[in-house]
């Protein structure tokens, strides 16, 4: 499972030009799921998640969490973090979890997070999206497990 975690200060969803989730200051989390992923590492990721002190206090020092500044989570399936590009040019989706174990350990995961008394909102699993974010910093992280 992997987490590209960016800080943003604002992020929403549309799904077929409609808007569908936004969120305020906080996380957007995009969440690969591989086939090989068991559900075992959705606690340590979400925790990890929730408690990356990756806000800046009032020294302008990355030394607040998700929490400390009661930021909310928007959470977006991503398959295509698991596209491997070694051989030509298009991506092989081959390491991704077929779409019924992905997205029940997707909701999994969200149900996870929730556990942590933080607002996540989601994306719409499947679909096309158009996600809008203000990347704050620019600050991204990359969770594996």
């Amino acid at each position: 499972m992997k987490l590209l975690i960016q800080r943003v200060k604002h992020a929403n969803v549309k799904v077929n030009g409609k808007d569908i989730s936004k969120i305020g200051k906080g996380l957007l989390i995009l969440i690969g799921i591989s086939k090989e992923d068991s559900g075992e590492e959705i606690e340590w990721l979400a925790k990890k998640a929730v408690e990356l002190r990756i806000f800046e206090d009032e020294q302008r020092k990355m030394n607040l969490s998700l929490r400390d500044i009661d930021g909310e989570i928007m959470l977006v399936s991503q398959f295509t973090l698991y596209g491997n590009c070694n051989k030509g040019r298009r991506p092989d989706f081959m390491g991704a979890a077929q779409p019924d174990k992905a997205e029940k350990m997707y909701l999994e995961f969200a149900a996870e997070l929730r556990k942590y008394d933080v607002i996540c909102k989601l994306g719409k699993f499947g679909e096309h999206m158009e996600i809008t974010l203000l990347n704050d910093g620019p600050v991204t992280i990359m969770l594996e497990k």
